[in-house]
C-alpha cells in the first residue's frame, strides 16, 4: 500500500458582513500544518484586528497532534472553529464505507 500525504490549502475570506476573517482549511491536516495554520490566524488577527473563525467543514483527514493545536486555538486563543460536524460526519460516513456497511 502506497500512502499519500493530500496538500492542506488555506483559503482567507474577507467576512465583511459579520466583520470576520473565515479561514477555510481543506486537504489533510498534520501537525505542520496546524503549527501553520495557527501562525496565519495569530497574524490576521494582530495585523487585521478582526475576528478570525477556522471552517473545518472541508477538510479530509486531522491527526492527533494537530487536533490538540485546533483546541489551543479554541480554548486559550479564542478564535472559533466551525464545520468540525461536517469533518466528524464524513469521517464516519467513511469508516462505515470502508466497513462494507
Amino acid at each position: 500500500m502506497q500512502v499519500r500525504k493530500m496538500p492542506t490549502h488555506i483559503t482567507q475570506i474577507e467576512d465583511t458582513e459579520h466583520q470576520r476573517t473565515v479561514l477555510r482549511v481543506e486537504g489533510e491536516m498534520m501537525l505542520d500544518d496546524a503549527l501553520l495554520l495557527e501562525r496565519i490566524a495569530s497574524d490576521i488577527q494582530t495585523d487585521l484586528d478582526t475576528y478570525v473563525t477556522i471552517d473545518l467543514s472541508d477538510l479530509d483527514l486531522l491527526d492527533s497532534e494537530s487536533a490538540a493545536v485546533l483546541r489551543r486555538l479554541d480554548s486559550r486563543l479564542g478564535f472559533r472553529i466551525e464545520g468540525i460536524e461536517t469533518f466528524l460526519q464524513k469521517a464516519v460516513s467513511a469508516a462505515e464505507k470502508r466497513a462494507g456497511g
